[in-house]
């Protein structure tokens, strides 16, 4: 809408004569102290009047046009009871609302049922109908911006030893989201209906995935019909000893969701059907130009030590060249900044959000991450990090997926399969996450214990002992081989078990496990 049309609460309230017959007196303001706040008193009733009018104007403003956008309590109590009749295929007419608001003090302050009347006496408001919604809608927004404007510096007055002006930062970041979002002051209870309507919208998307994907997907089929892809809102935990692939795993997902985002986008399906998403990966440990060079290893198929040094040939380098044209506009986006305190992640994960709309994020890795200082101790400032995660996770309403280092005490025992207690420095991590993700990869160990040999031509005892021992490594070794299991150790929606995936090592990556008694959906309990 065009600025100028945004009314000024000190401009005239006939700005709008068409909009709203002239026996009607505009409600007085709530307060004196809101005498100053923006607000259009005959656009919202001009508005409700078209509503009344017409009731299938709701079907194009009714999404995003809240009752608590409007300005005056009384057209909020009739935009709500208007919507609800709606809901339930009611015909709203001033006759259908009397019953509603017979014994309404403030309505009765303004004329009763006459009021009502009255809205619907001038057809002439349903021409700017739309406009009007959107002049309140702008309207609202301006007044929380005020509403955060001004605790922002009442709290900045306040130079007492305990305010931390950082968190203050933090907090009034978060604020101006939430208003940038349309969401101005966030939280509170919503109905059950609305839950209801979210949870349906979930299973119809899983459904039509065709792959029983109800989030963003990983692009593993196996893993996808385990954990049911990536829900918004969640915090998954990957975790893994040195050498297991985590990153690797990050990454392959990572992009797996950005591609299928892609996809999606051109096969023209809608964006709350899409099963990709538009990923952040903050990588604190690698930087992006080392992330770049992993995930075209991965599209090429050419191992990345050869790509580091220059060693490929025309032919490979044909299909680099490729690869990096493909991905040249994937929505993939690297921050490779060093030290990130959980503070400053969640202010840029705020702006790619508001810029790019991303859909998923991805922290490489949780240890590396700093807390904002106040703690005593490393334990309560991973707590604080792990915490600020999933505050993050459903603040922004996507999956964060925050890998994270796990104990010596895994290579001290016989079975190293890892286990929730081997989760380094903080119990909370495991409190906090909804999904906690290991990978295990038996060929590691068995690769560290490999034998000396075989000898090609044994002439001796000594070297048919050689060639025995080399024969059994090589029968436990060679199941093992490329391949890797992601074991699902905690899982708020499901169950929990293992996912056997393939992983090629030479260009770490992962992909679904092909072999005849595994079929795509299954997972070793």
């Amino acid at each position: 809408m065009p600025e100028d049309t945004l009314i000024h609460p000190a401009a005239s309230l006939s700005a709008i004569p068409s909009a709203l017959p002239p026996q009607i007196a505009a409600p007085s303001a709530r307060d004196t102290s809101d005498a100053r706040l923006p607000r259009n008193i005959e656009a919202e009733a001009a508005f409700l009047g078209a509503l009344l009018i017409d009731n299938r104007i709701a079907e194009e403003v009714g999404a995003r046009l809240k009752a608590e956008h409007f300005f005056e309590s009384v057209h909020q109590r009739l935009y709500a009871q208007i919507m609800r009749l709606i809901d339930k295929n009611v015909t709203v007419t001033p006759v259908t609302l009397k019953p509603f608001f017979e014994s309404d003090a403030g309505l009765s302050e303004l004329g009763g049922m006459r009021y009502l009347a009255r809205l619907t006496g001038d057809a002439g408001g349903l021409i700017g109908a739309r406009d009007f919604a959107e002049q309140i809608y702008n309207l609202a927004l301006l007044r929380e911006l005020i509403q955060v404007g001004r605790t922002l510096v009442d709290k900045a007055m306040d130079t007492s030893e305990a305010v931390d002006p950082m968190a203050q930062i933090e907090l009034a970041e978060a604020a101006l989201y939430n208003v940038s979002q349309g969401e101005g002051e966030s939280g509170g209870a919503v109905h059950f209906n609305v839950a209801i309507g979210a949870a349906l919208g979930m299973v119809e998307k899983a459904l039509n995935s065709g792959g029983h994907v109800s989030g963003v997907t990983t692009g593993l089929t196996d893993l996808n019909a385990k954990i049911g892809g990536l829900h918004p809102s969640d915090l998954l935990i990957l975790a893994a000893r040195p050498g297991m692939g985590k990153t690797s795993l990050a990454t392959n997902i990572a992009f797996n969701a950005a591609a299928r985002w892609r996809l999606d986008k051109a096969a023209g399906i809608e964006d709350d059907k899409n099963v990709g998403a538009k990923t952040a990966f903050f990588s604190l440990e690698m930087s992006s130009d080392q992330l770049a060079t992993r995930i075209l290893a991965e599209q090429s198929r050419i191992s990345s030590e050869k790509l580091r040094m220059g060693q490929i040939a025309r032919n490979e380098f044909q299909r680099l060249v490729t690869a990096s044209q493909e991905l040249e506009d994937l929505p993939l986006y690297i921050d490779d900044t060093p030290g990130l305190t959980i503070a400053a992640l969640r202010a840029r994960a705020r702006r790619l959000k508001r810029k790019h709309d991303i859909g998923f994020i991805v922290v490489d890795y949780l240890q590396l991450l700093q807390g904002t200082g106040r703690n005593e101790g490393r334990v309560n400032e991973i707590s604080e990090i792990s915490r600020g995660l999933k505050t993050l996770a459903k603040e922004l309403q996507v999956p964060v997926m925050a890998l994270s280092q796990l104990s010596r005490a895994v290579e001290s025992r016989e079975d190293k399969r890892p286990q929730l207690s081997d989760l380094r420095e903080s119990g909370s991590i495991e409190q906090d996450a909804d999904i906690v993700l290991f990978i295990y990869r038996e060929e590691y160990y068995r690769l560290m214990v490999k034998p000396d040999g075989p000898i090609m031509d044994p002439k001796t005892a000594a070297d048919e002992e050689i060639n025995q021992k080399y024969q059994e490594w090589e029968d436990k070794f060679s199941p093992t081989a490329n391949k890797a299991t992601v074991i699902v150790a905690k899982q708020r929606h499901g169950s929990t078990g293992n996912v056997q995936l393939r992983f090629e090592a030479e260009i770490t990556k992962f992909s679904d496990l092909a072999r005849e008694d595994y079929m795509p959906g299954m997972s070793d309990e």
